[in-house]
């Protein structure tokens, strides 16, 4: 049974588009899928977590005071998520990845938002495929492949379907600021890429797509080899 950690981003989970019937299919296919992989889920804060953030800048708040806020919309998202699933999911939302991977081993289904300031829900879904002994990671996010340059905003921005994790690394930021998004995580990346944890990107919001890259099937999005 192949091991997966699948990082939605709160973007994908709660972005204001019928977001109560994506999130009950989303958790119909992610029982489906555990009954042919080890799954635990890592869920972003999105917009909500920016909000936060933009006000407790605008009040004066710290870096570290600033993350905490979006760690706390990270969680509320992913005690979403676990109404949805159910009895398969955790009923206590873990704060350390060790925790999370340890409750995926039981058949369940893991989930969990952010851990501690200064670490995106990227760089936590690769700690959690570290100590799995992760087969992959599932990125859904909002973009439905790694680009150049973010597509929405550069039409000549080009678009991967597959491409090697130190390609990956030139890509994303090297900084990390309290509610800054970008296609990885440059410590998740860097955990990938030492542990050799391949890591495919999808839109979340397809949940074809989404399922194919679970249980590593072809995807459309972009593969990203770390063994290359």
């Amino acid at each position: 049974m192949d091991k997966v950690v699948v990082s939605i981003g709160g973007s994908v989970l709660v972005p204001g588009d019928d977001d109560a019937a994506y999130i009950r299919r989303l958790a119909d296919m992610l029982r489906e899928v555990a009954s042919e992989a080890q799954v635990a889920v890592v869920v972003g804060g999105g917009r909500e977590a920016r909000r936060y953030v933009d006000m407790g800048r605008a009040l004066g708040g710290s870096v570290r005071e600033l993350d905490e806020l979006g760690i706390g919309i990270t969680r509320v998202n992913a005690r979403l998520l676990t109404v949805a699933l159910g009895d398969i999911a955790n009923t206590e939302i873990p704060v350390k990845a060790d925790d999370c991977a340890r409750m995926s081993e039981s058949g369940r289904i893991a989930v969990m938002g952010g851990t501690e300031p200064g670490h995106t829900t990227d760089a936590v879904s690769a700690m959690i495929a570290e100590r799995m002994g992760a087969d992959r990671i599932v990125n859904a996010s909002n973009v439905d492949a790694v680009y150049s340059a973010d597509p929405r905003a550069d039409p000549d921005a080009v678009r991967y379907e597959r491409m090697t994790i130190a390609q990956l690394k030139d890509v994303v930021y090297q900084d990390h600021d309290a509610g800054k998004s970008s296609v990885f995580d440059p410590l998740g990346v860097s955990i990938a890429m030492r542990e050799r944890i391949d890591i495919l990107m999808v839109n979340g919001r397809d949940l074809e797509e989404l399922r194919n890259a679970i249980l590593g099937r072809p995807i459309k999005g972009t593969f990203v080899d770390s063994h290359a």
